[in-house]
């Protein structure tokens, strides 16, 4: 007689029970790591675009400084203007389709920009100048995701000899940051972070620079909590 090998239910119920453990225990941290993941590539992606954009419009009107006199309201459109002109947006922000990028502790407040824009894959920009022009950059759009500097908000330089810059690799404040769970990175530096590295992981670190394994993230180091 051939004898017929099977588990008990005794037997099946542990294992599942082992089975649900495992997976509370990793699930989160893959979820996390995949949304990481997607983030990274929309802030690449975006940083991408508008670069090719700006030295497309440096093409066709020629370099940045010529592009208007002195800096005013006028000279800050005129830029926004000629870079838009080579990006695909689905919709210009003006006073009727106001475009407010939220970027602060809470994500309760924010920036409502004329001289911005929200692209076809969802992404709003900005343009804006304080010292220098730079590109406030929200990869969820204006009513998604935390609204949250180094999380889905990023900022990035621009001027004619380096294009869309990264302003920042360091571990450092610049003052935007206020919400102790994004560890004092700002938004320039997270933008540098991300397409210098490819990662968040400053996200992981309990003061900015140390990770759960007690390494130390450095811009001129180690560059991964791994």
């Amino acid at each position: 007689m051939k004898r017929i090998l099977s588990f008990t239910l005794a037997e099946v119920l542990i294992v599942v029970g082992i089975i649900g453990v495992v997976a509370t225990l990793t699930l989160p941290n893959l979820t996390h790591s995949t949304g990481d993941t997607e983030k990274v590539a929309k802030v690449k992606k975006v940083y991408s675009n508008l670069n090719l954009a700006f030295e497309q419009a440096q093409t066709k009107y020629g370099l940045l400084d010529n592009w208007c006199v002195g800096y005013n309201g006028s000279c800050k459109a005129r830029t926004f203007d000629r870079i838009s002109e080579f990006l695909k947006i689905s919709k210009i922000c003006n006073s009727v389709h106001v475009c407010t990028i939220k970027m602060d502790n809470n994500g309760s407040g924010g920036w409502n920009y004329n001289n911005a824009a929200i692209l076809a894959d969802g992404t709003a920009i900005a343009l804006d100048r304080s010292g220098i022009f730079y590109f406030v950059v929200d990869i969820d759009g204006t009513d998604k995701g935390e609204n949250l500097p180094g999380s889905d908000v990023f900022e990035f330089g621009l001027s004619k000899t380096e294009g869309v810059s990264l302003v920042s690799t360091n571990l450092t404040t610049y003052g935007y940051v206020t919400k102790a769970a994004y560890k004092g990175f700002s938004t320039f530096d997270a933008a540098a972070w991300i397409i210098n590295f490819g990662n968040m992981d400053y996200l992981k670190t309990s003061d900015g620079t140390t990770c759960p394994n007690e390494t130390k993230l450095t811009s001129g180091g180690n560059h991964t909590c791994k």
